[in-house]
């Protein structure tokens, strides 16, 4: 079946990309639709040996840069070629001759500093799709030292191997459509297998569409929806939700381990490049989002660390982003891709209902944006007035103007989410919208695809960070513990296991809600007459989780006509019971419990005894939870999702601290002279000290809040200036 697979690949791209071999180098430019396949890559990542493979398996010719063009038009050996005229100046001979060069269907393997000259590799990118070879930077050294190589063009006297290689790469990742990243350890013939994969991906967009949770597969496929689709659509017109239609790409061991030693951000771009055709967002526009989404705007360097807590227990920080909770991972990105995937006839107004944290987070990340996708996107926030914290009240109503406001209701979440489906459920007024102001609605929920695809990234960023601790061998398994009330954050975690990473268990915790850890254990979704009971940890206060409908449709193998059934009797009787053999396979992937508040104060005051770390409401829910649910034979990460200074007052009351002050600052302050760790949160502390008292609070009024859409609509794109 593989051998079948790969000859299918070899005969598509040898289709896409041949043209007749009688010249293959010419004077003239390409013919119209032939493509070269251009191998990029540093001295030693293989380029030419590859490129042979590649050639053969495709039918093409192979052209080697140094043998084929530099050679013949100096007419001496490159080697021969640098020592006669040095680093620079065989920098601009090497363009110059490249300049001259053109060639159509053939695979072509660059030199590793061709990328360095920009006039040449616009030109050369102009012929064909450019395929970077990324090959670990120990195995290029060690490759090059066999090679009896100890310097390479541009290596001034003084500056190691190691240096060169990793300035070069900046060079490389600005000409790359395709990057192939190679294992440790890989072979060339592997190596050749997985450039035949990506070219063919790259010509094969129709291969990533995504298909809604309640589709029953029987639909046109002129209807298919792609990346920039379900963006900017959020919610699937049946109402179900998004979900890639073949799953998530999956990432070798060896090509995980090139992961452990990378920063947060290279993380992220190597994750999320797999999961993103680069025809939706090209390599070089998602590599500037990623590194300026990661950036300084976090407040520790390494964005989301992992840490020892006690035990086998170790706590990943996700509260180190603008606003202090695990939000920031998913929403400093997400405005990004939104604004990229923009058509450019409308203006878009983004709907968001929250518990507590998403909302600064979606204010923050969409206030970031600047130029024209700040003067075409709008956010208007709906929270519950009684369901949030005062920090997190204050935190989202200090965005006043711009394109970014927060509005309470008072009623609770659901109601919020309720209304905001409803309206983009509603025909009528969305298409009013678009008539009367040339406004689209859209969401910044987990409910969109954009904004649980970034947080699969920190699942795998802990892991890497327990390999790269030494705490794990690849391949030993471990589980995670998440705070669970939408269940976004929990699905990621079940992608990621997915994509590769070895989760064993996905342990959802719940406070008194518990509507997750009931259905979890019966495979009942019962919602007739229960009601909603405002706790210490509010981002949990939620019944409706929407992203259990992603976890059913994962669970039940892709079964849409299932899960329309079952949450069109959610949405119509409140209740639904899955089928005993899909509770069964929901439970060997998910636990879940539950604590009531009492003992989620009681762990603040706990592990801050024995610790000195102060664990906010919601990371003492899962911390409790672990404790009842782990066995200790593997070690566990709780995901920690907010910052303790967010829920100040309950986290006094845990440490049962007297004379407690009344101004949020003070009580921050107050704290961070208690806690050895974590530090106080520099950005909230910022945010408060300029915020203003005072908001909109509106009536628990479906029209009520209709009425805020149209106002924030004129306030945004009506305005005149």
């Amino acid at each position: 079946m593989g051998f079948l697979r790969a000859g299918q690949r070899a005969v598509r791209a040898a289709a896409i990309f041949s043209t007749k071999h009688t010249s293959c180098l010419s004077t003239k430019a390409p013919h119209p639709g032939t493509k070269n396949i251009l191998l990029m890559g540093p001295p030693g990542a293989g380029k030419t040996t590859v490129g042979r493979i590649v050639a053969r398996r495709l039918g093409l010719p192979a052209v080697d840069v140094d043998d084929d063009v530099l050679e013949p038009t100096w007419r001496m050996p490159v080697a021969a070629k640098l020592a006669a005229v040095g680093g620079e100046r065989f920098l601009e001979e090497e363009g110059d001759a490249l300049r001259n060069f053109s060639a159509s269907g053939c695979v072509v393997s660059l030199t590793g500093s061709n990328p360095l000259h920009a006039a040449a590799m616009q030109h050369l990118t102009e012929s064909g799709l450019v395929v970077y070879l990324d090959v670990d930077s120990e195995d290029i050294i060690q490759r090059l030292t066999r090679m009896k190589v100890n310097r390479i063009v541009g290596q001034e006297a003084g500056a190691s191997m190691r240096d060169i290689l990793l300035y070069r790469k900046q060079f490389y990742e600005r000409w790359v459509d395709v990057r192939v990243l190679c294992g440790t350890g890989d072979t060339v013939e592997e190596v050749a297998e997985k450039v035949l994969q990506a070219v063919d991906r790259y010509q094969n967009q129709a291969g990533e569409s995504y298909v809604s949770t309640r589709s029953d597969g029987e639909g046109s496929a002129n209807q298919k929806s792609f990346f920039s689709d379900v963006v900017i659509e959020g919610l699937a017109s049946d109402g179900g939700l998004y979900v890639p239609e073949k799953g998530f790409p999956v990432l070798s061991a060896r090509e995980w381990l090139r992961l452990v030693d990378l920063s947060y951000p290279e993380r992220a771009l190597l994750i999320l490049e797999k999961c993103i055709h680069p025809l939706e967002v090209s390599a070089s526009a998602l590599r500037e989002m990623t590194f300026t989404a990661y950036g300084s705007n976090f407040s520790c360097e390494a964005v989301a660390p992992v840490k020892h807590l006690m035990k086998n227990q170790f706590v990943q920080e996700l509260f180190h982003g603008p606003t202090a909770s695990f939000k920031d991972l998913a929403l400093q990105l997400m405005p990004r891709l939104f604004a990229h995937c923009l058509p450019q006839m409308c203006n878009y107004l983004i709907l968001v209902a929250t518990s507590g944290d998403t909302g600064s987070a979606v204010l923050s990340g969409f206030s970031g944006l600047s130029g024209v996708d700040r003067q075409r996107t709008g956010v208007l926030v709906f929270f519950p007035e009684e369901g949030v914290s005062e920090i997190q009240k204050l935190q989202m109503t200090s965005f006043r103007e711009g394109n970014a406001r927060a509005v309470s209701v008072r009623s609770d979440f659901d109601f919020c989410q309720r209304a905001i489906k409803r309206m983009f459920g509603e025909a009528g007024l969305t298409g009013h919208l678009a008539v009367e102001y040339g406004t689209v609605l859209s969401t910044a929920n987990s409910i969109n695809w954009a904004r649980l695809l970034p947080q699969v990234v920190y699942h795998a960023s802990a892991y890497l960070d327990l390999c790269r601790d030494g705490v794990v061998q690849f391949g030993e398994p471990f589980d995670v513990c998440i705070p669970s009330g939408n269940f976004g954050n929990a699905m990621s975690a079940v992608y990621a296991k997915q994509m590769g990473v070895p989760i064993r268990k996905v342990i959802c915790a719940s406070n008194h809600n518990r509507i997750i850890t009931d259905f979890f254990a019966s495979g009942e979704y019962d919602l007739r007459g229960r009601r909603l009971t405002p706790s210490e940890s509010p981002a949990i206060d939620i019944l409706k989780s929407s992203n259990v409908e992603r976890f059913v449709h994962h669970a039940s193998r892709g079964d849409g006509r299932l899960v329309r059934e079952l949450f069109s009797r959610l949405d119509a009787q409140q209740h639904f019971q899955v089928p005993e053999r899909l509770l069964r396979r929901m439970q060997q992937e998910v636990q879940a419990g539950w604590c009531s508040e009492d003992d989620c104060l009681a762990a603040i005051r706990s592990v801050h005894t024995h610790t000195g770390y102060v664990m906010d409401t919601h990371t003492a829910v899962a911390k409790v939870v672990a404790d009842r649910l782990q066995d200790g034979s593997c070690p566990v990460v709780i995901c920690s999702t907010a910052h303790y200074g967010k829920f100040a007052p309950a986290v006094f009351r845990a440490l049962q601290i007297q004379n407690v002050p009344e101004d949020p600052v003070e009580q921050l302050r107050t704290l961070a002279s208690t806690a050895r760790r974590p530090e106080i949160h520099r950005d909230m502390m910022r945010r408060l000290q300029e915020s203003v008292r005072g908001h909109t609070v509106c009536t628990a009024e479906y029209g009520v809040l209709v009425e805020e859409v149209e106002a924030m609509i004129h306030d945004c794109f009506l305005r005149v200036l």
